[in-house]
């Protein structure tokens, strides 16, 4: 069954908190264990991974717009 407003309100928040966590401790993901366990039990499983692959994408996708692309030297180049 689908969550709830209230239960989608609750997984949101726990998401935000446990990423404000990570990036108040540069994403030592060990001092916000508490968190975690939080945003994990109040959010389905299929809904914590695409969140942790979102986050993963939002900060690759910020570090492209502050430092540009940069593609890896081409092997062999003759």
């Amino acid at each position: 069954a689908a969550p709830t407003m209230e239960e989608r309100k609750a997984c949101w928040g726990a998401r935000d908190e446990f990423w404000q966590c990570l990036d108040r401790h540069a994403d030592d993901a060990s001092k916000c264990e508490k968190l975690r366990l939080s945003f994990e039990s109040r959010c389905p499983q299929q809904w914590v991974k695409y969140f942790d692959k979102r986050r993963d994408f939002l900060k690759y996708k910020r570090k492209l717009e502050t430092e540009g692309y940069h593609p890896p030297e081409a092997a062999g180049k003759s």
